[in-house]
């Protein structure tokens, strides 16, 4: 049995919960957050989303053995075996860290890090203690997607085109479960490395390993900062491969439709594959595949397996080093054009 550690409770944290809670060979063992004493459900100000639970509430809801707020003692504790990093963006990094140095096999919401020098780091600390490490990329677990994936490695279907598009309307920093959040958002390093990744991972048949060496053109569109949110809100993003393959990712913070799909054009159909409505588009018509929530569910059980299997997990750290890599020539764009400024959540490096 072994032993998980979850460190935050919003959105994923809430997921990831009710995933272990099926598993028979791990146990809910400690969850770390912020809030120790019942926070009740008022709002801070109006429009600006409720208030999370408690940490103490949110253990006993889920059935949790322990909770604290301090990541220090739950790292301390011998009886943790995995530990998952679920809290804000900018936190991962140095958690990640933290937890691996203690010892402990740890799972990463993505993003890994908010730059190509924290992602590093984190992977190589895993490395040299020899432990498991895994990244949260839920596309990747999408098993409508995996026949096509292995047809493209094995060289009897070609890939010509990768879309991936997240739109939604995040001018107040309240996140998908209508919570106030205590960070903000990042349009470039979150939400876009979910549709870069995918789209390197697509073009590639999955071979990670070689990736970048297909990378002929990185171009983007990333303007200055919203004085409202303190972040950029819209990104066009568009990677060129010497095989003339392209990738083109787009997302904007302004838009009142909610958005969140992607496309794959191949030699033998297109799939595209709509988040919100749970469906898969091909040539063949529309198909009703599992909810977001139900493939990210995923994740946490393969994870748990290749712990106790000595393997590396589906999406191990190493390979979303490629994704990091293209942002960060997007990032050194942006500040070559607009001055390095320290966004919330991505520190000047």
């Amino acid at each position: 049995m072994l032993n998980v550690c979850m460190v935050g409770h919003g959105m994923m944290g809430i997921w990831h919960s009710e995933a272990l809670q099926r598993l028979d060979d791990a146990q809910l063992h400690t969850v770390v957050g912020r809030a120790p004493a019942p926070a009740g459900e008022s709002t801070a100000a109006p429009g600006q989303g409720r208030k999370p639970p408690s940490t103490e509430v949110f253990a006993t809801k889920y059935g949790y053995k322990k909770w604290t707020t301090d990541l220090g003692e739950a790292l301390a504790d011998p009886e943790v075996d995995i530990v998952i990093i679920a809290g804000p963006s900018e936190t991962h990094a140095d958690m990640a860290i933290a937890s691996l140095e203690a010892g402990k096999h740890t799972l990463v919401e993505i993003p890994i890090a908010m730059n190509l020098e924290g992602a590093g780091r984190v992977v190589a600390t895993a490395k040299e203690r020899g432990l498991t490490l895994g990244v949260v990329h839920p596309m990747r677990f999408r098993t409508e997607r995996l026949p096509a994936v292995a047809r493209i490695r094995a060289g009897e279907e070609r890939v010509s085109h990768v879309q991936g598009r997240f739109f939604i309307h995040r001018l107040s920093n309240v996140g998908a479960t209508g919570l106030q959040r205590s960070w903000t958002d990042n349009l470039l390093w979150h939400h876009t490395t979910h549709l870069i990744d995918f789209g390197l991972w697509m073009v590639s048949g999955g071979d990670l390993a070689t990736v970048d060496d297909r990378i002929r053109r990185i171009t983007s569109v990333y303007p200055p900062i919203e004085p409202r949110t303190g972040i950029p809100m819209e990104l066009v993003l568009v990677v060129e491969t010497h095989d003339d393959q392209t990738i083109v990712c787009t997302g904007s913070y302004y838009s009142t439709e909610f958005i969140y799909d992607t496309l794959a054009v191949t030699d033998r159909d297109s799939y595209r594959v709509d988040e919100r409505t749970a469906t898969m588009f091909t040539g063949d018509g529309p198909q009703p595949i599992a909810s977001e929530q139900e493939n990210a569910q995923l994740i946490l059980p393969d994870f748990v397996r290749a712990v106790a299997e000595g393997h590396e997990p589906h999406v191990p750290g190493w390979s979303v080093l490629p994704a990091m890599r293209v942002l960060h020539q997007v990032q050194e764009t942006w500040d070559a054009q607009h001055g390095k400024q320290t966004l919330p959540g991505r520190p000047v490096t």
